[in-house]
């Protein structure tokens, strides 16, 4: 359940609608999701954060649209994030993101999960190899 309510009719603001219409325009469709919705409540917020997802996201960069998704989702399994992971496996799948794919990027994740804690609790040094300031 959501802890604030999104505005009722939040494009009669200008700075909301001139974010929504971009959002529409980046993405190829009508569909506004609830993030952007309830994000709303703050022009600010809602234009500085569309910004960087659009900077980040939406432009052309040395990583592809699919790969870009990939870390979106494992970065969101580790914070938790429920909305984020489903979101993200749907812009993947939108990706060309396949089911033997998704599989791999689970298997990837847990075993991240693992080999992080086993070198948490064994609070391990680090290799010098590894330290580019060594």
């Amino acid at each position: 359940m959501a802890t604030l309510k999104p505005p009722a009719d939040p494009e009669t603001n200008a700075r909301v609608k001139a974010v929504f219409d971009d959002i529409r325009a980046t993405r190829k469709t009508d569909f506004v999701n609830n993030l952007w919705r309830h994000l709303a409540f703050d022009p600010a917020l809602l234009e500085r954060t569309w910004g960087e997802v659009k900077a980040l996201m939406a432009t052309p960069s040395t990583l592809d649209p699919l790969t870009k998704e990939l870390i979106y989702i494992a970065v969101s399994i580790t914070n938790g994030c429920s909305y984020c992971v489903h979101s993200h496996t749907a812009a993947a799948r939108g990706h060309g993101m396949t089911s033997a794919q998704h599989a791999e990027l689970m298997s990837i994740v847990a075993l991240a999960a693992k080999t992080n804690q086993l070198a948490t609790a064994l609070q391990l040094p680090i290799d010098k190899v590894f330290d580019v300031g060594a």
